[in-house]
């Protein structure tokens, strides 16, 4: 069964935008709102935030909004009640990305196949060794057609690139900079470094630039070396600080893309 990950980078060139956002927030109930709003406004996919009290990698804006999001009272047994809700409305690519503690806790293949019902199509975690996944959990993913996103960065060796790449399907996740997560208002000559070097190497998956990706600026420059890039602080800000969170949501798309 073709993943609708797969599905969308092999239709036609056009960059892709990719965006996060932490489930329960601003609301407990908003994720239906935001992931309809999301794609009307023209996002490519949509990357749901599972929020976990310890969240390392990310900066301050995701880690208040895992906060407000767990005061809220979300879990995840309710993320996947909401995306089941939604799922017949929803055509981009659902991934979820957070952390394995609380996916351990759950169980993973009940996890996995839970996702999968739900209408999940990949997931993102970025503390599971790729070598406990290819041992342990690559088949359970495959069975429920879930794709393992993995995350290269600037410290990424080039031999470990190309393992990640052997052993990835749909994309990579492409870590613009060596820090936690956060909006930034251009990329630097040594993150264009990086970009060039990665794109020398001919890798067979496309990737996705995330972190420090704000604006159409960001994401014009981004979409330069990549298949597209991933937004996620400027966006949890926006939800923040949002009036009408469809008429914003769909506005900010549309200014990101240029469209």
């Amino acid at each position: 069964m073709i993943n609708k990950i797969e599905n969308i980078f092999s239709g036609n060139g056009q960059p892709k935008l990719s965006v996060y956002f932490t489930a329960g927030f601003p609301g407990l109930n908003d994720l239906g709102l935001i992931m309809n709003s999301l794609q009307e406004g023209g996002a490519d996919l949509v990357e749901v935030g599972l929020p976990f009290s310890d969240p390392i990698a990310d900066g301050p804006t995701i880690q208040a909004s895992n906060k407000v999001a767990l005061q809220n009272g979300i879990s995840l047994k309710l993320i996947l009640e909401q995306l089941a809700k939604v799922k017949n409305e929803i055509s981009i690519p659902v991934i979820l990305m957070g952390y394995l503690n609380p996916i351990y806790q759950y169980g993973i293949e009940k996890f996995c196949e839970d996702s999968a019902s739900a209408g999940a199509s990949g997931m993102i975690i970025p503390d599971l060794p790729m070598k406990e996944y290819l041992e342990s959990y690559k088949g359970i993913f495959e069975r429920n057609n879930l794709l393992n996103i993995f995350l290269i960065s600037p410290q990424t060796s080039g031999e470990r690139v190309r393992l990640i790449d052997r052993n990835s399907r749909g994309f990579i996740y492409m870590v613009s900079a060596a820090s936690t997560t956060g909006a930034k208002k251009e990329i630097s000559g040594e993150q264009v470094q990086y970009f060039e070097r990665i794109n020398k190497m001919n890798l067979k998956n496309p990737r996705l630039i995330g972190f420090g990706i704000s604006d159409h600026a960001t994401f014009q420059t981004a979409c330069l070396y990549a298949g597209g890039a991933i937004i996620g602080s400027a966006f949890i800000k926006l939800l923040g600080e949002s009036k009408n969170l469809k008429e914003d949501i769909i506005n900010y798309i549309h200014t990101v893309k240029g469209n």
